[in-house]
């Protein structure tokens, strides 16, 4: 069943726009009528006078949420348009975009009029639909000032545009911008019909180390339509969406001090299912808190030590050389370094140290592959075995060029795996939660050695697929979408 669409407004009496499948509705009666409340799959477009505090606007947008209905603006939004942390973080993601649209502006100030992403000047129109994607208002009045230290612009600040506010000049612009939306809407929604819920995959087209090529981002795109899912691939500049969807999965690389983690946090804030929840992206790109957690817990670990500038000399008596130093945020072999002798373990202590308080000393363990076992929601996903880039000793080989060599791989049936390999990998992804993972592992004999747990794992068609094939993307939406239903099904 297609999502119904509602305008609110203070007094549609007052309101003249009329658009065929769309119903106009009192405030006051949204916020009272019991009908409203128990109706589903509505879409609100909260177009009211003002959204101040505990005012007619800001109840639509909160109870909205409340009701499960999807609201534009939504309360994220109204709090991140008070939000001067959010304002700076914007600027700066708009820096290019917003110097090379008002250059030619000689005031000491500009206010730039959004229309559900559009306006009148087309010099403007690609900053207003950045805009409105941050900020997922209606209306919005976004307020430049130029600097002259520096001599650019910058964002001051954003505010909801009330429907009662918009110039004269402007005003059969916005209509015809408000028609020209809906009928986007109904659109979508009849493409929509058979999901259930919508899902946004964050993807980074650009990144060359992405945890999932092209094909598999098809792949799970169809799987996630099997299920019931629609789906969409999303970028940084998708920050202000993410309330319309009811679950997240990040499949760009992530970090804690980067978008994807704000994405995480957001999603998370706002009800969503994420893949990956930040505190599984919290401890999995910190080597330091892994390297503690795994030894806590007796998962065996290559011999290892927390380095600070206190203690460099221990390295030598308690891991010995060659050994591997590795930034604690390190990723697809970035970050971490072999080091042969103490000369060269003082110079790239030296910089890492520039970096963080703290880095990890951990033992050189030579071995012709790595095991990497995938876990979602505490269950064997698939087993593989990564070989060393020849000639090399990690995976990956990178040149100054920044290009790579990558060993070969294997995948296999995890009942064909040793069992004490996926055992110490349960329990090692276990220890993080119940996200997806993997888990990177050493066999040495009948030894088995953790050597890291990453969050955000590879998942690239024709390696990681090759034994499930399309059921390993069906599996990951199909656990995703029992999590929706069950959200869902408690009310949140």
């Amino acid at each position: 069943m297609p999502k119904m669409i509602l305008i609110i407004v203070d007094d549609p009496k007052s309101w003249p726009l009329q658009i065929e499948g769309v119903e106009l509705v009192a405030a006051r009666d949204y916020i009272t009528d019991p009908h409203y409340l128990a109706l589903r799959r509505l879409k609100i477009f909260n177009l009211c006078r003002s959204y101040r505090y505990q005012s007619l606007g800001y109840y639509v947008s909160l109870l909205a949420a409340a009701r499960g209905h999807r609201v534009l603006p939504g309360i994220g939004a109204l709090q991140d348009l008070k939000s001067p942390s959010i304002i700076r973080f914007v600027s700066t993601e708009l820096d290019e975009l917003m110097q090379k649209s008002l250059q030619p502006i000689r005031s000491e100030s500009f206010t730039l009029s959004i229309y559900l992403g559009q306006n009148l000047a087309k010099r403007y129109v690609r900053l207003s639909q950045r805009l409105f994607k941050m900020f997922q208002a209606p209306f919005l009045q976004a307020i430049f000032v130029f600097n002259p230290k520096n001599s650019k612009w910058q964002l001051q600040n954003v505010q909801p545009l009330a429907a009662s506010e918009i110039p004269a000049e402007h005003r059969d612009f916005a209509v015809a911008m408000v028609q020209e939306y809906f009928r986007g809407v109904r659109t979508r929604n009849r493409a929509k019909a058979a999901g259930r819920y919508d899902l946004a995959i964050l993807v980074n087209p650009e990144e060359q180390d992405a945890p999932s090529n092209a094909r598999a981002l098809k792949n799970f795109v169809r799987a996630a339509e099997q299920v019931g899912f629609v789906s969409e691939l999303i970028g940084r500049e998708d920050f202000g969406r993410l309330p319309q969807f009811d679950a997240l999965f990040i499949r760009e690389t992530t970090r804690v001090n980067h978008h994807s983690y704000r994405f995480a946090r957001r999603a998370a804030a706002e009800g969503l299912v994420v893949i990956d929840d930040p505190d599984s992206i919290l401890k999995c790109t910190n080597k330091v808190f892994l390297a503690e957690l795994l030894q806590r817990h007796r998962i065996a670990v290559p011999k290892t030590l927390t380095v600070h500038r206190g203690n460099q000399a221990r390295i030598l008596t308690e891991i010995g050389l060659p050994c591997i130093l590795k930034q604690p945020d390190s990723s697809f072999s970035q970050g971490v370094v072999k080091v042969d002798n103490p000369e060269q373990l003082k110079e790239e202590l030296n910089k890492l140290l520039q970096k963080s308080d703290l880095v990890i000393a951990q033992q050189f363990m030579p071995t012709p592959f790595d095991w990497r076992i995938g876990i979602f929601d505490r269950k064997l996903l698939y087993a593989c075995k990564y070989y060393m880039a020849r000639e090399h000793w990690q995976i990956l080989k990178r040149d100054q060029g920044g290009k790579h060599l990558e060993g070969d791989s294997e995948t296999f049936p995890v009942e064909d795996v040793p069992l004490a390999v996926c055992r110490t990998a349960l329990k090692a992804a276990n220890l993080i939660g119940d996200g997806f993972y993997g888990v990177d592992l050493k066999q040495i004999g009948q030894r088995i050695y953790v050597i890291e747990v990453n969050d955000n794992p590879s998942i690239d068609a024709g390696v990681e697929d090759l034994v499930l094939k399309d059921s390993l993307y069906r599996e990951i939406m199909q656990t995703i979408m029992e999590r929706v239903e069950a959200r869902k099904g408690r009310g949140q």
